[in-house]
């Protein structure tokens, strides 16, 4: 019975030396480095103006906030947002919830409370016919609601993510193989080749827009246009906050985060959808492929990115054609949507950085090319 005790002890001994311990060394040194950061970064922004190149995080910063587990945190936010909640519940959590983020119970297909048995559930709420009516006359509308980040045309292969700050297309999207389109990248291709070789008519130009889906937001996304997909690349990546306050701070956020790329083709020339995941965003769901799977570990999925072709000539798939306002996927919780696509020259937006919009609405003004060839169809 001694030698029983003395074992228990010994064997606590060394749990308490090699894995308490260590733990607590960890978490203190860890709290100690993100309190720096913050400390540093407010110390900017009383030396600094706004949006300047100072206020933007540093390498050594991005790798400290990296070794944040935001997936596994996300995995438990989504385990608890799955949870079966009892009816007595559902009204006063999920109620507080929409005046928390302002969700427009009204809009919803089924706006009693008591009929929704998770939150995720309240999440991926449809809406009812017609509260979001896609614009006719327009041949480009908004993918989801959402605020409007950025948007604008490439420029020598960088994107806006939010004023000054940029990042680069080639490392958003990837080599650029897929079906029907430019060959594998060559070796010391420059960001500007990048771009020019994603162009099908070499008399356009591209153009991107980038929105955030606040909690509170309807989480579904529609097709923007009438295209057709032919290849999908996801990348496992990070799940760090897409929040427009970490945008500003974290250039090349969008490349660094999980994200879903659809490319595809639309009247005229390349065109891609990318889903974007972030903390707290449990999955990324697209309704015509299922076999796309998000927020796993990074031991299932261990390598930079993975290809699937959807062309016709595909044994076990095809090719996705959207129609637009055609529902397309949705998030669990609140994320981001990036357009980059192929138009003419003279393409121009209609809406504003920091604009709220809704599904369906237009995305450039009247007079465009873009606005005469859909008006005459």
């Amino acid at each position: 019975m001694a030698a029983t005790t003395a074992f228990k002890g010994a064997k606590s001994s060394r749990w308490r030396r090699f894995v308490l311990k260590p733990f607590v060394f960890v978490q203190f040194f860890f709290g100690i480095g993100l309190l720096a950061i913050a400390l540093k970064q407010f110390r900017r922004k009383n030396t600094h103006p706004a949006q300047s190149p100072e206020l933007i995080a540093k390498d050594w910063e991005i790798l400290y906030y990296r070794i944040i587990p935001f997936r596994a945190i996300s995995r438990a936010w989504g385990w608890l947002t799955n949870c079966h909640l009892p009816v007595w519940a559902r009204r006063p959590l999920l109620g507080l919830y929409a005046r928390t983020f302002n969700c427009n119970l009204e809009e919803a297909k089924d706006g009693n409370l008591d009929n929704y048995s998770c939150l995720a559930e309240f999440f991926r709420r449809k809406l009812k016919n017609g509260v979001r009516p896609i614009d006719s006359a327009s041949a480009v509308v908004a993918p989801s609601d959402g605020t409007v980040l950025n948007f604008g045309r490439v420029t020598a292969g960088m994107m806006e993510q939010v004023k000054g700050v940029s990042y680069s297309l080639g490392e958003f999207l990837g080599p650029a193989y897929w079906r029907n389109g430019p060959e594998v990248q060559p070796a010391g291709q420059t960001e500007l080749e990048y771009e020019k070789s994603l162009l099908v008519n070499k008399d356009n130009d591209l153009f991107h827009c980038v929105i955030y889906l606040a909690p509170g937001d309807y989480h579904c996304f529609h097709s923007p246009v009438d295209w057709t997909v032919n290849f999908r690349r996801h990348f496992p990546g990070a799940l760090l906050s897409v929040n427009p306050s970490i945008a500003k701070w974290v250039a090349g956020l969008f490349s660094l985060n999980e994200r879903a790329v659809y490319v595809g083709r639309w009247k005229h020339g390349f065109f891609s959808m990318t889903p974007v995941g972030a903390t707290n965003v449990g999955s990324i769901r697209v309704y015509a492929d299922e076999k796309l799977r998000t927020n796993c570990t990074k031991w299932a999925l261990p390598l930079p990115y993975y290809d699937r072709y959807m062309g016709p000539t595909e044994t076990d798939s095809d090719e996705i054609p959207l129609h637009k306002g055609e529902i397309f996927g949705e998030f669990n919780l609140g994320s981001t949507i990036v357009l980059i696509f192929e138009a003419p020259k003279d393409f121009e937006f209609k809406i504003r950085p920091g604009e709220k919009i809704r599904m369906g609405q237009p995305l450039h003004v009247t007079g465009s090319s873009v606005k005469q060839e859909a008006a005459a169809h």
